[in-house]
């Protein structure tokens, strides 16, 4: 009887430990997204700034964007950003997208790069926070 209550236990504990460590994620990459605030917005009621608001980024073509002027190599691009093409191109801007008008040198630490995903990545395209 005991075996089957810790192993619920186990799961219980396991679990939340997993939520606090996303938590702590988002809001790691929250602190980053300081970086990216003096040219870009997200969430309700983010406007296009020097550079698009960000909200839906995630599944977003690159260049699409409403009522922003975005240069042909970012519209030209072929991108459908993701996550995997995100923490490629937030490394360094110009290297992935040459061309682009983002005057940013990248972030080159993967925890942070993780951390400002899993931030990024939680709005939708109205800036509402995925459930």
């Amino acid at each position: 009887m005991k075996n089957p209550t810790l192993s619920a236990l186990a799961v219980i504990v396991c679990s939340a430990v997993t939520s606090a460590a996303s938590a702590q994620d988002v809001a790691a990459g929250k602190t980053s997204f300081n970086k990216c605030l003096a040219c870009h917005a997200i969430g309700e009621g983010a406007k296009n700034k020097v550079g698009p608001e960000l909200n839906g980024l995630d599944g977003r073509k690159s260049g699409t964007a409403p009522d922003y002027n975005y240069s042909d190599a970012n519209k030209n691009s072929g991108i459908t950003w993701n996550e995997a093409l995100f923490k490629e191109y937030i490394k360094d801007p110009k290297a992935k997208i040459p061309g682009t008008k983002m005057a940013f040198a990248g972030i080159k630490n993967e925890n942070e790069i993780n951390n400002l995903w899993a931030y990024v990545s939680q709005f939708d395209k109205d800036g509402k926070i995925k459930q």
